[in-house]
């Protein structure tokens, strides 16, 4: 089982597509960001990096479940 996570932003260009599958299933938030990191060390130099699970920003020890939505939400700027 894998988790799909819907990119945003910085984060697409990153890991290089609007959508990636991770090709593991997570327990937790934190593991699937620990993950994230390893690959795309980029990420974690991203000030604010979010991590959403059904459209609510999740804390790392958040638990997840296969059918949830996950999205990685960049820093935002504006003026």
């Amino acid at each position: 089982m894998s988790h799909t996570i819907l990119l945003f932003g910085i984060t697409k260009d990153i890991i290089g597509g609007s959508v990636h599958e991770t090709g593991n299933a997570f327990t937790t938030v934190g593991e699937l960001r620990r993950h994230l990191y390893n690959i795309y060390p980029q990420l974690e130099k991203l000030n604010s990096l979010m991590i959403a699970v059904n459209n609510n920003y999740a804390n790392d020890d958040d638990r997840l479940q296969s059918s949830d939505e996950i999205a990685l939400i960049p820093p935002v700027s504006g003026g």
